[in-house]
């Protein structure tokens, strides 16, 4: 008893059931009562057998007992068939939920203005997110999935934001601008661990001849970030996983900060006289040869809600609003 006609049926017999009569229940439904009578007389070849004793006269009808059976399914049919309506009428109102996968990256520089969108524009929207580091995109039971690859064939996708690989120092390491490849080998480095893009810059620097000595791996971003900043090593990494503005354009800007005139910030004259840096001064240096930079996609597979779509169109839009010269909206 599910489908679309059957439902009409069950439908039936709870309107005759609230009103009473026949006459109640066909004015309620907007049909004509042989048009009622011939929809319960169906049903009851459906069940088996009768659903209702029909007194003669204006009395009310009541239920035998198989009807009162069928009532207690017809009930609860008809009242998931009614939510499975409200949930579909949601869904195309752009409502419901959305599953998406992401990275460090993206959950910090793409997801916050993605998600507040999304629920300012559908505050009944649910969105729930699932973060991993995977070598392979994340897309089972998921709408979208953020990926640092090109979509592998069957999967579907778009090119969202491109960056530059940058070499991220103490100051006074080197010397202002760019730094030549040949001079990371053999040089101590944080590292994110070996998979996805620090795979692949590993990966390249090797076929370059190029060996840096990875003296600490940690999984966090801000992790790599300070323990540069602590002096235990360099770093290369992605431009939007450094954290920190990146808003300078022009070749001669190569610091996460400018420096800053230590006298005016009330250092000790020990400091001035040493030239040493403020302890959150880092530099950032363009490598030459260049990198191939890192490419971030957002993949999905097979026809999109209208929410998964809307996420797609609005993703793109946030992308093109990084402002950075080692960043590049598609």
């Amino acid at each position: 008893m599910t489908n679309m006609l059957e439902l009409r049926l069950l439908r039936a017999l709870e309107a005759v059931v609230d009103e009473g009569t026949f006459a109640g229940a066909a004015a309620r439904l907007d049909y004509t009562q042989s048009t009622l009578s011939q929809q319960i007389a169906a049903l009851e070849s459906t069940v088996g057998g009768r659903v209702f004793d029909r007194p003669r006269g204006p009395r009310r009808v009541s239920l035998t007992p198989l009807g009162r059976v069928v009532l207690q399914q017809a009930r609860e049919l008809n009242r998931r068939s009614e939510q499975a309506d409200q949930v579909i009428e949601r869904f195309h109102a752009g409502d419901g939920r959305i599953d998406i996968g992401t990275f460090q990256t993206v959950t910090n520089v793409l997801l916050p203005g993605l998600v507040r969108q999304l629920r300012e524009e559908h505050p009944d929207c649910d969105v729930r997110l699932f973060e991993d580091e995977t070598p392979k995109p994340p897309l089972e039971g998921l709408d979208l999935a953020f990926f640092d690859a090109a979509p592998p064939p069957g999967v579907d996708g778009l090119l969202v934001v491109e960056d530059d690989h940058l070499l991220l120092a103490p100051p006074g390491r080197f010397p202002e601008g760019p730094v030549e490849l040949a001079e990371i080998d053999g040089l101590p480095i944080v590292a994110l661990p070996p998979i996805c893009d620090q795979g692949r810059v590993e990966e390249f620097l090797a076929q370059h001849g190029i060996s840096p000595r990875v003296i600490f791996r940690t999984a966090d971003n801000q992790g790599v970030v300070s323990m540069v900043r602590a002096g235990l090593g360099c770093a290369i990494l992605p431009a939007l996983a450094i954290g920190q503005p990146l808003t300078a354009t022009g070749a001669e800007v190569s610091g996460l900060q400018p420096q800053r005139r230590r006298r005016e910030r009330g250092h000790a004259a020990g400091d001035r006289r040493t030239g040493s840096a403020e302890p959150d001064e880092l530099r950032l240096h363009p490598l030459h040869p260049q990198l191939p930079r890192r490419e971030i996609h957002l993949l999905w597979q097979g026809t999109l809600s209208p929410l998964a779509t809307r996420a797609v169109t609005l993703t793109t839009e946030i992308a093109r609003t990084l402002k950075s010269p080692w960043v590049h909206p598609a």
